[in-house]
């Protein structure tokens, strides 16, 4: 029998139907802080606004943002975004069970450091040096 997936007790395909105050209601206190204070930060206010435009007119397009700290919001689920991660634009599709985190968490900032004398073994090939 498969497993069914849920986000604080709602299935998963019903968290991206939720309206915004059932939506605060189950997410954390750090998220339902930031959504409640939106008239304080106006640039993250013009962001979900921008949004909500975007999905009426044209959900296919890909937003643009520097905005790492916004909170993923139900109204966001099926949009594409990239995020700017502090020298390129990092492609973040949401899906349902993204929603509750924030965009920063999806486009990393720092990458992996390889050095000379290391070698990268790919999962499934065999290695001579180890």
């Amino acid at each position: 029998m498969a497993r069914k997936i849920t986000i604080k007790g709602v299935d998963e395909e019903a968290v991206g139907l939720l309206p915004m105050e059932e939506f605060i209601k189950i997410t954390t206190s750090r998220n339902r802080r930031t959504l409640k204070r939106l008239k304080c930060n106006p640039k993250l206010k013009k962001f979900y606004e921008k949004i909500s435009l975007i999905r009426k007119k044209n959900p296919k397009k890909i937003i643009k943002t520097h905005i790492r700290d916004a909170v993923i919001i139900p109204e966001m689920s099926g949009l594409t975004f990239s995020v700017y991660n502090g020298k390129e634009f990092k492609r973040v599709d949401i899906t349902p069970n993204k929603i509750g985190k924030r965009l920063g968490e999806f486009s990393h900032t720092v990458g992996r450091v390889l050095h000379s004398g290391q070698v990268l073994v790919l999962p499934g090939e065999a290695s001579m040096y180890h």
